[in-house]
């Protein structure tokens, strides 16, 4: 199996080493490991692509490279330029330091990495380490994401649905903020909401006077509903979330056609 890596906080993220042990163990001894990933930390741009203006990439080794761009940016790198002539099996994005559940997914470079690689036509999938306290006291912040992440992907390719659909499913999954021998399990959960948790902003004055902003998040433990991405991984359980890229609210179609005629 070929597979192409990539993440939001960097070429040198020590995340993006775990998601390369992973990825190595699922595309065997004749596989083939492919990593293009940011040169520099591209974390909160979500599905942006450097439409404006070029970007250099950079070999940095045997199938390693880095380009001057956001997530979304490196799978394009990879697809037409690094693997132009073999295009990968499996596009995974991550491992991120911290979780991308809750309204998190809507900001997150790791997301839109995966996302993009959906829109290309590719199985995709997004992995995060939910971090807290716990994580904070291990040697191995990434450990739950360690020991369970090549076992969670396998089952992914072999359990999960796959579809060929214009917006193609991905997944998103978030590892809990505990040691690897403290993991429940797996549970499909859906994305959820944190109420009163919002990025804002924090105004700080430069010496020379100026007034810069801070965008400042919010808490990030406060659960979600039950059975959903934050509450799963407060629990203790792998979350593992199907997503698409079409953002239409189909629920609210019907109703909307009724109203207008």
């Amino acid at each position: 199996m070929r597979i192409l890596i990539t993440n939001d906080d960097g070429i040198n993220a020590p995340g993006l080493a775990v998601l390369a042990e992973i990825a190595n163990e699922i595309a065997g001894p004749g596989g083939e490991v492919w990593t293009v990933a940011p040169a520099f930390e591209q974390s909160g741009v979500g599905h942006c692509i450097s439409y404006t203006h070029p970007m250099m990439i950079a070999k940095l080794g045997e199938r390693r490279y880095a380009a001057e761009g956001s997530p979304a940016d490196c799978v394009l790198a990879g697809l037409y330029d690094v693997m132009q002539d073999a295009r990968p099996d499996l596009i995974l994005s991550g491992v991120n330091r911290g979780n991308n559940a809750a309204e998190n997914v809507l900001y997150s470079g790791t997301i839109g990495g995966a996302l993009e690689a959906a829109l290309q036509g590719l199985p995709a999938i997004a992995l995060s380490q939910f971090m807290g306290p716990e994580t904070q006291a291990l040697d191995d912040p990434f450990q739950a994401a360690r020991v369970h992440g090549a076992r969670l992907v396998r089952d992914l390719l072999e359990k999960g649905l796959w579809d060929t659909g214009d917006y193609r499913l991905f997944y998103n999954v978030n590892f809990p903020p505990i040691g690897g021998a403290a993991v429940k399990g797996t549970k499909i959960a859906a994305q959820g909401y944190r109420t009163d948790t919002f990025f804002g902003v924090e105004p700080h004055m430069s010496p020379s006077g100026r007034k810069f902003l801070w965008i400042k998040g919010g808490p990030q433990h406060k659960p979600t509903a039950p059975g959903t991405d934050v509450a799963v991984n407060l629990d203790g359980y792998i979350a593992v979330t199907p997503m698409r890229a079409d953002l239409t609210a189909h629920d609210a179609m019907a109703e909307l056609e009724a109203r207008f005629g």
